[in-house]
Parts: structure tokens; C-alpha cells; sequence
């Protein structure tokens, strides 16, 4: 977690608002991959 979010573990539990913010970006980076997942999927089934 220190590398990709720049925050350490102690501190992501003990800020709720650090915690948000990390859930946060982890939910857009998880949308952004389901989308470049259907955009493959269909150009691997034209």
C-alpha cells in the first residue's frame, strides 16, 4: 500500500477520511480496468 498509494497501512486504518480517500481512487481504478476490459472484449469478438 506505501508504494501505490503512498500512505502505510498504521495510517490507512487509523484515518477514516485517509481511508476514503484511498477506497476512493480504488474504486475509479477499478472502473477504469472493467471498462478497458469490455472495450478488448469487443474488439476480440467484431
Amino acid at each position: 500500500m506505501q508504494q501505490s498509494r503512498g500512505i502505510g497501512y498504521a495510517e490507512y486504518s487509523r484515518k477514516l477520511s485517509k481511508r476514503l480517500t484511498v477506497e476512493q481512487e480504488r474504486e475509479e481504478e477499478y472502473k477504469k480496468s472493467q471498462k478497458t476490459v469490455q472495450d478488448i472484449e469487443r474488439l476480440v469478438h467484431r
